[in-house]
């Protein structure tokens, strides 16, 4: 069997295992002197912030809000296109999530479509850099000044990535970082609430600090399960495991896709693994994976631009928007091409595995029906599709997934201009 190119990958240091037995020795796997060190070096990367480490991304959010002091019901605007947990973790912090659409072109809010969902009980604006690609910040910001509105930059996507030649995260009043196993910055799980202002950082980890400790067990899971994922996800394994279920489910119309997402559900009460810190353990992760950051954004890149260059030539691709003002992180490689579900059929066929919706058109999910409004952009996204580019892929592996896709884009784009020439 041809070995199969996963739609994810995971970067992950040498030695993990090694490491982590090392610090469970020493009886810092819970507490210890690397959480304050991580963050110590977070804020240095970033550089005028303060950062306080959480148990997930979107947690960070909660802190932020809750800091922040909003009135009870004040409205809070996110983009139409984002993962649905973003916005229910703002209706769990206590205020109403309202949903602006965005440019699909580059997946993100605009300017003009905040400015249309905002209220006068609007108190806060959430920029997703959805895909690793920065918000247009210097129009949002201008907009959240003459409005009065806070600014909370959701980086998740976007750690590495710049904004005007400056770091993503630093832009608005706070951001949220995220370090789930797939993330630019991989410490199986947790997150970083960054602020600028000293009194909020101070009410942050505050919040922060009340919560109780991890126990034993709820990190080893952690752990276990974010090394069972991107073990899964090699290609000399996924080839063996899941991809096999995807391939036979293709044929059958059947879409086990998402490997495994967390079920679309209601947040309140938080569960109880968001409300415990973040452990020693992956701060220690955290420390030496922000040394190989830059080294592993610029490969991704790299890997991006071979994709690029081979579909730049193929009719109909639209090809990822990269503003000259800003650079992309590339945690998605996100394009538009004619015959998009056969292209990933065909894809798929020969071993190299797509990705058609990463995040959710949150404006038509039940969650969310009651603030549900028109979104033409958002939904037209679903149209899009991800291609790997990210860090751990071979050379070979790269222009081999270049290859397979531009060869399979180029027919189903030959196939549709026939069509239109007999029509």
């Amino acid at each position: 069997m041809l070995t199969a190119i996963s739609r994810y990958g995971a970067r992950v240091l040498p030695m993990t295992q090694e490491l982590i037995a090392e610090v469970e020795a020493r009886g810092e796997l819970i507490e210890g002197p690397q959480i304050a060190e991580f963050e110590r070096a977070f804020e240095q990367r970033l550089g005028g912030v303060r950062a306080v480490s959480t148990s997930y991304g979107r947690m960070a959010l909660y802190y932020i809000l809750k800091a922040m002091q909003f009135p009870p019901g004040s409205e809070i605007i996110l983009p139409a296109l984002t993962f649905w947990v973003v916005p229910e973790i703002a209706r769990v912090a206590g205020l109403t999530p309202v949903f602006a659409d965005v440019d699909p072109a580059t997946f993100n809010l605009t300017p003009a479509t905040v400015a249309r969902a905002i209220t006068p009980k609007t108190v806060a604006i959430v920029p997703t850099h959805l895909w690793g690609l920065p918000c247009d910040m210097d129009g949002l910001l201008e907009l959240a000044q003459q409005h009065r509105l806070a600014v909370i930059e959701d980086c998740a996507h976007a750690l590495g990535a710049r904004y005007r030649d400056r770091s993503v995260g630093t832009l608005g009043d706070g951001a949220l970082f995220s370090f789930q196993t797939l993330k630019p910055l991989n410490t199986y799980g947790g997150g970083m609430a960054v602020v600028r202002d000293p009194g909020l950082g101070d009410r942050v980890a505050a919040l922060v600090a009340a919560e109780p400790p991890p126990t034993v067990e709820m990190v080893k899971k952690r752990l276990f399960q974010g090394r069972v994922q991107r073990i899964s996800i090699r290609p000399q394994v996924f080839t063996w495991t899941l991809f096999p279920i995807l391939w036979a489910s293709s044929y059958l119309g059947a879409n086990p896709d998402v490997y495994l997402w967390e079920k679309i559900r209601s947040l309140d009460p938080l569960p109880p693994d968001y409300t415990a810190r973040y452990s020693n353990v992956q701060a220690v992760m955290g420390l030496l994976a922000l040394k190989q950051l830059d080294t592993w954004t610029a490969e991704t890149q790299a890997h991006a631009a071979r994709i690029t260059a081979a579909l730049a030539r193929v009719p109909g691709v639209r090809l990822p928007v990269v503003p000259s003002d800003r650079t992309h992180a590339f945690y998605q490689y996100c394009a538009y091409m004619p015959g998009r579900d056969a292209v990933v059929l065909e894809c798929l066929k020969r071993g190299v595995d797509l990705e058609t919706l990463h995040v959710d058109v949150c404006t038509t999910l039940d969650l969310f029906s009651a603030f549900a409004a028109p979104a033409p952009g958002a939904e037209q996204t679903e149209q899009a599709l991800q291609i790997p580019v990210y860090e751990s892929l071979t050379p070979a592996e790269v222009d081999r997934v270049a290859t397979v896709v531009s060869q399979i884009a180029a027919r189903q784009a030959a196939g549709a201009e026939a069509v239109a020439a007999r029509g």
